[in-house]
């Protein structure tokens, strides 16, 4: 059975569908809980500093992660 089942590749596989088809989705998801999750905003109704950067962290990382796979493919690298 083994002859027939590359298990490096389905492995390989496997971990990149997690971290990608999961973790990303994940990560945005954060994001947002950060920046419009319940305590985010002060008595006065504004967002403080910390979370604004952390959510934009985790939108950066998401935005960045899908151009890179965007141009990975375009440059033919499937």
């Amino acid at each position: 059975m083994s002859t027939y089942v590359e298990w490096d590749a389905l492995g390989n596989i496997l971990l990149w569908g997690l971290i990608v088809g999961a973790g990303l989705p994940a990560l945005f998801a954060i994001g947002v809980r950060i920046a419009e999750g319940p305590g985010a905003r002060d008595e006065d109704g504004r967002i403080s500093t910390g979370r604004k950067v952390l959510s934009g962290l985790c939108f950066g990382i998401a935005a960045l992660t899908v151009l890179g796979a965007v141009a990975y493919i375009a440059a033919g690298g499937h």
